[in-house]
């Protein structure tokens, strides 16, 4: 079965009106989407501490009026949450610096792939006594225009409030979707972790061959780009499938249906498994690899 927040859950909580105190221990890319999802809304500027070497990229959070250090300090320990964001090779050192100020209700969300649960919990406490108030995230780069999907599996000594807090999140820049472990997180990582690259790939193939068919580079990228969200859009608003929309867009013997054709001859669905498989593959060799 799988691993729910309760139905009404936040909006029957406190968590609502709480405003939460967040440390980011890495400040790229997705630390920012996620900020930029709360700062104002749940979480004070202040109330953001961000860890990060980068001194470039510690400008920017003070620029938004968040904390900022280039090391773990006590600071960390003043916050309810933090969001580990940093590469999954220095996770583990990063983690060690981190533990001297993590308290008792201090829940720690990864968004680092191929690090699995079991591990994290042991760097954040001990092999005898792993760390539980640990829930692992694996978000998507749309996510920096409020626009993921992230999936999420709490271990488990995750709180309903503590997995409340982690939808509140991820939620403000996206959709989510709670799954039972590290393995069907890999296969959120086959879907939508790495989805956006196969649509990128795919838009760039519409895009090229719109040129080679007559079309500007802008006429092609424009209706190129048009297609995919309008599509994507009346796929998430239509009660019908994927298959019958599919359908209906194509006459027999019509032109859609000459293009499906070629799809069928090379095996498309096929392709995209494969291309799926492999994803969700490296993903359980990554989390050998890392954790050796």
């Amino acid at each position: 079965m799988s691993t729910r927040v309760r139905p009404g859950f936040l909006y029957n909580s406190r968590l609502m009106n709480q405003e939460l105190t967040l440390a980011f221990i890495g400040g790229g890319n997705m630390a920012s989407a996620l900020a930029a999802g709360l700062m104002g809304k749940r979480c004070a500027a202040h109330n953001v501490h961000v860890v990060d070497i980068d001194p470039n990229a510690l400008a920017r959070w003070k620029e938004l009026g968040a904390t900022t250090a280039s090391q773990p300090d006590e600071t960390l320990s003043a916050r309810r949450v933090w969001v580990l964001a940093v590469k999954p090779q220095v996770m583990k050192e990063t983690i060690a610096q981190c533990r001297p100020y993590l308290k008792e209700d201090t829940l720690v969300i990864s968004v680092a792939a191929g690090l699995p649960s079991d591990t994290l919990g042991e760097w954040l406490g001990s092999p005898g006594a792993p760390w539980t108030r640990l829930i692992r995230c694996m978000p998507n780069t749309p996510a920096l225009i409020g626009q993921g999907a992230a999936g999420l599996v709490p271990s488990s000594g995750a709180s309903d409030e503590d997995k409340g807090v982690a939808q509140l999140l991820l939620k403000s820049v996206g959709e989510v979707v709670w799954v039972d472990d590290d393995q069907q997180l890999d296969a959120v990582t086959a879907v939508s972790g790495s989805g956006p690259a196969y649509v990128f790939l795919f838009l760039e193939a519409l895009i090229e061959h719109g040129c080679r068919l007559g079309l500007t580079d802008e006429q092609s990228r424009r209706l190129a780009l048009a297609t995919l969200s309008g599509a994507t859009e009346l796929a998430a608003l239509s009660p019908e499938s994927p298959a019958v929309l599919r359908d209906r867009v194509t006459s027999k013997g019509g032109t859609t249906a000459a293009a499906l054709a070629v799809f069928e001859r090379y095996k498309f669905k096929s392709v995209v498994g494969e291309a799926m498989q492999a994803c969700y593959d490296r993903a359980g060799e990554l989390a050998k690899e890392l954790t050796q």
